[in-house]
């Protein structure tokens, strides 16, 4: 595979990040990563889990959501620092690490833990537009397809317009729920006693597991640690730790936005439904229906606002996180409306399944459940990441000290064994209850095996033994295959089109017999980064810094051969960008760029840049093919 692949190819766009100001200016500019990710701490997946332990148990719970909330503070800073510090996402981390299997497992479960988020939020916008428009469960499952075509048209449009889109959603969700506190009117004591820790049973047990699913969420780790590749700032070490503290503050602020949210929708419904004696109100449809005979009309209309609201805004972080993972475990990136769409499909499905066989009441069941499989996707995700922010090959000054590491292991061993208490009772459950369980033997129990075998790996193994560095994917360009070249000149002024691939030899050579000794070469790459295409020239993560470096050596390697060579690296799109910067320059005769040989359906998946710039380009284009 070609170590540059198209990922979310449609956000060319750049955010400046001032980094001359002072105050306030230098703060805001590292402001924006922890607001992306806050959007997944209040989907719909939260409503579930939150109206269930407030209509079951009171106030009672509030203490796990204000738990699950400093977990999530402390481990997004964990994720910020090391995207921060090492310039990898703990995606590309964990390949560094961690032997091929064990990668592709650790792969598997970030994708089925993003396939659970995105499940939550199908069924949440389809919950809310039936409460809204009186539009059947199946027609408005349907209807969430469509956001897979909305989120790319806002990336065509840029990312400060996708940013205004979400904030705009978070504040249609915040102020809805402002809105129905002064409606419910809460008792302030009990909710501050809420906060004191108690499990009443141990049914609030698999709530509390769902509602700690639900707010610490493991592919935000993926993304955090991406997105703060985003900001330029001072690689020194004043600056480095400048910009952890601003980034800490940023998630401080986000998480606890999202932390009000949460706590609302719990709230009220231990104000509202638990008071009343309604202890089974688990449902999203429940709810908005008990809410207008008991709060009024406009608490019911603003309660299925907010949660369309929470829906929309939340399959952007899911998109992004399934590229990051992807192109971080696998060295794999796909079209960004191939990606959606099967992302978007793996949740459907189960929606589909579940309301057909089931019938729409099973829904605020199937969201429960969906957030449980995001909690016990967790440990894979926090151990590997703990492990690497400790590390001080890695982290060099920026290892985490002795007190954090106390707080991170403790918060992996609670979640581990609560989920692994969870896991061994419902397997109990299923064996006892089933009149044959021999599959549940054969297929569920060896997978739990294999869990549990793979858990222990990545705890013990960064402990006796060194981490095992990937081959790099970037071939050496040999200056011994260029020497012997004819010095005809056809080209004075030629563009190559690099992509890091082995294709690189054969173009350069190609470029060097048009030239000749006396032409004049600019070679251009363009990063797809999800950090490229989100900040363009803003981006500072490690594949950006690599690829110049690369850039610069091809550049030092035919200079010393005596050619006249320039270097471009550009942003985003390779489809868009090298027109871009062949048109802009104007004086280039030819184009020359290699082709892969890609049948249809990899062409179909993986994009087909060279037929979308050479219709673009407006001087001759020559295409090397592999």
């Amino acid at each position: 595979m070609p170590h540059n692949n198209h990922s979310l190819e449609d956000v060319h766009e750049s955010v400046t990040a001032g980094g001359n100001g002072t105050g306030w200016k230098k703060i805001l500019a590292f402001f924006g990563p922890a607001y992306m990710i806050s959007v997944g701490y209040m989907d719909p997946g939260n409503w579930a889990t939150d109206l269930a332990g407030g209509s079951q148990f009171g106030y009672s719970l509030l203490w796990v959501l204000l738990m699950s909330n400093l977990m999530a503070l402390l481990l997004q800073g964990l994720s910020a620092r090391l995207g921060i510090v090492t310039r990898r996402d703990l995606a590309q981390a964990s390949r560094e690490t961690y032997p091929k299997y064990i990668n592709i497992f650790l792969y598997a479960l970030a994708e089925v833990a993003i396939a659970a988020c995105d499940l939550a939020e199908v069924l949440g916008m389809a919950i809310g537009l039936k409460l809204l428009f009186d539009l059947p469960m199946l027609w408005g499952v349907s209807i969430t397809m469509f956001d897979t075509f909305l989120l790319l048209f806002l990336m065509n449009k840029g990312i400060r317009k996708m940013e205004a889109f979400i904030i705009g959603l978070i504040s249609i969700i915040g102020l809805s729920f402002l809105a129905e506190m002064f409606f419910a009117k809460p008792d302030m004591g009990e909710v501050v006693q809420g906060l004191v820790p108690s499990v009443p049973t141990g049914a609030a047990l698999y709530i509390a597991i769902g509602i700690i699913g639900a707010t610490v969420m493991p592919h935000n780790l993926y993304l955090h640690s991406s997105l703060v590749q985003t900001r330029k700032f001072d690689r020194s070490f004043k600056g480095i730790k400048q910009a952890i503290r601003f980034n800490l503050i940023d998630s401080v602020i986000a998480l606890n936005l999202a932390f009000f949210v949460n706590a609302a929708i719990l709230i009220l419904a231990a104000a509202t439904f638990f008071k009343a004696g309604l202890h089974e109100v688990a449902d999203i449809q429940d709810a908005h229906k008990l809410l207008e005979p008991m709060l009024g009309n406009w608490a019911a209309i603003l309660f299925a606002l907010a949660l369309i609201a929470a829906g929309q805004s939340s399959t952007i972080t899911g998109t992004l996180a399934g590229q990051i993972v992807m192109e971080g475990y696998l060295n794999l990136r796909i079209q960004p409306w191939v990606r959606r769409i099967v992302t978007r499909l793996i949740a459907i499905l189960p929606a589909f399944f579940t309301i057909l066989y089931f019938g729409e009441d099973s829904t605020g069941e199937l969201l429960v459940l969906s957030q449980v499989i995001l909690s016990m996707q967790l440990g894979f995700a926090i151990i590997p990441l703990i492990h690497f922010v400790s590390d001080k090959s890695k982290m060099q000054d920026f290892a985490i000290g002795i007190w954090t590491k106390i707080g991170a292991w403790t918060i992996a061993l609670v979640i581990v064994a609560l989920n692994a208490n969870l896991v061994y009772d419902e397997i109990s459950g299923w064996i006892k209850n089933s009149e044959d369980p021999f599959y549940i033997w054969a297929f569920v129990v060896p997978f739990v095996v294999i869990a549990i075998a793979v858990l222990l790996y990545i705890t013990i193994e960064p402990f006796v033994m060194k981490g095992r560095a990937v081959k790099n994917l970037v071939p050496h360009l040999s200056p011994q295959s260029l020497k012997e070249l004819p010095q005809k000149q056809v080209y004075s002024n030629i563009a190559i089109a690099l992509d890091f691939s082995r294709t690189d030899g054969k173009t350069l050579s190609s470029a060097m017999q048009l030239g000749g000794a006396n032409a004049k070469y600019t070679l251009i790459h363009v990063v797809e980064t999800v950090g490229a295409m989100l900040y363009g020239d803003q981006a500072q993560d490690h594949e950006t810094t690599t690829d110049m470096e690369y850039l610069k050596k091809y550049k030092t390697s035919l200079e010393e051969m005596g050619f006249s060579v320039d270097i471009q690296l550009s942003f985003g799109s390779p489809k868009k960008q090298i027109p871009k910067i062949v048109n802009t320059n104007g004086t280039f005769d030819i184009l020359i760029l290699g082709a892969h040989g890609h049948n249809f359906f990899k062409d179909l998946v993986l994009g087909t840049t060279v037929d979308a710039v050479r219709h673009k380009v407006h001087i001759p284009v020559l295409i090397i093919k592999d």
